[in-house]
């Protein structure tokens, strides 16, 4: 699937193409055969030589938000190169193009924006947007990463300054799942932004108004979905960082109708439940016993409890059983049936109670085995609250989500819990070292779910995205952390490993789709090699060029 350096193309245009350029690595006689002579440095390198310079590079700048731009302006230049350089060193380099760096960016994007990538869907575009779509110069594109830029890690509202979350996630699909990049697009839809300090920025890029009522925005959000289903008819649209009462609603409307999904609910709610699976191997307890108490009742949560839902069902409880299981809190307090500010989807998970905003109170009362945190409220695991969990639980599960800022550090969860805690994080942590163990805190991000469901998709094309689907990815991430890794806490497969991981993903997760008559292509006689065969990899083409 890589794109050949002939196209056609001479000179500075093959230089000024990111798709085949290949820089200082054009030899003497392609330089001869186009044009390229006296364009390039005399020296010929390797690309192992270029990823060593860019290492140099990156080690010379002073922070990740300088990585960051860097990179960005790399894959303008070589995309071979870039994502030669991610994959050569995941647990490196994605950090830096994906969380934590990512937000920073964001916050910064209209400031540190350079050129365009991606499209830009406004609402003024209205009653011609597959007009629009067709701008794009690539007819195949199979998946969309689609954003309003609504609900930000935790930032809020940033218009569109949340492209880079849709540059990012479809870089990782590439780097992590090598989705090839040619049939990624990411999309801001421009709906106008509620962060007045936008709208008064010189700066900003996006359209300086408030977002349309929600009659409107259903309206252009239809009219977007329909003309991808028109322009790119083999897509996944993959909705992303909307605001979550918009996620809820878009996902409810569209998930049985096209081929989508909502990362933020769930791609969140698989990566939580890959490693609840692995922490209650560990603890040897069925998730069906399990207490679970979530400090934030928003649009992760929710998609998270009701995947859970789903998996307890599997093992044997009713739906109102495995509710009764989930007890949820919010920036105003704990779900329970008096509050009148409560979205039907919140309702199903309000059991009676006192009204209480003090959630060391409501774990004394609930006694919860697993502790959640999809707040955005950094810090707001204490020491009294993992303490607590410790005292009720002989191995507390306790996983802190939001991004940027974690509800509690690893170490601060391992000191805690006399090093007993099962942890993951939304953002990696570093390992710790107490009392002579080593502890290795989880990561438990999307980027371990939704490049493999990608790469399954882009290969076997369904027509829709299951909760058993979704489920199945949860079980293929878990099913990769074996017993040894185990032993050593672990709740995920090394992020040095991620292509593996994601690509045997993958394979389980079309080999389901064609199980259960998902899968809309004929069934290959071996699938991994089938899916390895449509796989990207980051190599200049060896093709020789005719003699000038």
């Amino acid at each position: 699937m890589n794109k050949p350096a002939r196209p056609g193309l001479l000179g500075a245009a093959l230089l000024n193409d990111p798709a085949r350029n290949r820089d200082t690595a054009f030899t003497e006689a392609e330089r001869r055969a186009w044009g390229l002579e006296g364009l390039l440095p005399t020296q010929v390198e390797t690309l192992e030589r270029q990823v060593e310079r860019v290492g140099r590079h990156l080690d010379a700048k002073p922070d990740d938000l300088e990585r960051y731009i860097y990179l960005a302006a790399l894959g303008d230049r070589n995309e071979t190169l870039f994502y030669k350089v991610l994959m050569s060193d995941p647990a490196r380099y994605v950090p830096i193009v994906y969380a934590p760096t990512l937000g920073e960016a964001c916050k910064s994007f209209s400031h540190i924006y350079r050129r365009p990538r991606g499209m830009y869907v406004s609402l003024e575009m209205r009653g011609r947007i597959a007009r629009v779509l067709r701008n794009w110069p690539v007819a195949d594109v199979r998946v969309i990463c689609v954003t309003t830029g609504g609900r930000i890690l935790g930032l809020g509202d940033i218009g569109v300054n949340g492209m880079g979350i849709p540059i990012g996630k479809l870089q990782l699909y590439t780097a992590c799942a090598a989705v090839p990049p040619q049939a990624t697009l990411p999309v801001q839809l421009d709906i106008g932004t509620t962060n007045a300090a936008l709208r008064a920025d010189p700066l900003y890029l996006g359209l300086r108004r408030e977002p349309p009522p929600q009659a409107d925005l259903d309206d252009f959000v239809e009219e977007f979905v329909a003309a991808v289903q028109a322009v790119f008819p083999a897509c996944c649209i993959h909705f992303e960082d909307w605001k979550g009462t918009d996620a809820i609603r878009y996902l409810a409307r569209y998930r049985d109708r096209v081929l989508c999904y909502n990362d933020d609910i769930q791609g969140t709610a698989a990566v939580t439940l890959a490693g609840l699976i692995t922490a209650l191997r560990i603890r040897e307890a069925p998730l069906s016993e399990q207490r679970v108490l979530f400090l934030g009742a928003g649009s992760s949560a929710l998609g998270t409890s009701d995947l859970l839902v789903r998996a307890m069902q599997a093992e044997g409880l009713s739906e109102a059983e495995a509710r009764g299981r989930i007890t949820m809190m919010d920036a105003d307090g704990l779900v329970e049936p008096t509050r009148a500010d409560l979205s039907a989807e919140q309702r199903v998970y309000a059991h009676p109670a006192a009204p209480t905003r003090d959630l060391a109170a409501t774990i004394r009362r609930v006694r919860p085995s697993i502790l959640i945190g999809v707040s955005t409220a950094g810090g707001a695991f204490t020491r009294e609250i993992v303490a607590l969990m410790a005292e009720i639980n002989e191995r507390p599960v306790i996983f802190p989500l939001s991004i940027p800022h974690a509800e509690c550090t690893a170490e601060q969860a391992y000191a805690w819990s006399d090093g007993r805690a099962l942890y993951a994080a939304g953002v990696q942590f570093p390992e710790v070292a107490r009392g002579g163990a080593v502890f290795r805190p989880g990561q438990a991000n999307n980027f371990y779910i939704f490049p493999g469901l990608g790469l399954a998709v882009y290969a076997a094309r369904p027509r829709l995205i299951t909760d058993a689907l979704i489920i199945e990815a949860a079980h293929a991430l878990a099913d990769q952390v074996d017993a040894a890794a185990q032993a050593r806490g672990m709740l995920y497969p090394p992020q040095s490993q991620i292509l593996a991981v994601q690509i045997t993903s993958a394979c389980r997760l079309a080999e389901y789709m064609f199980d259960h008559g998902m899968a809309t292509v004929p069934r290959p006689e071996n699938i991994r090699a089938w899916i390895e065969g449509m796989t990207y990899e980051p190599a200049y083409d060896e093709d020789a060029p005719p003699e000038p």
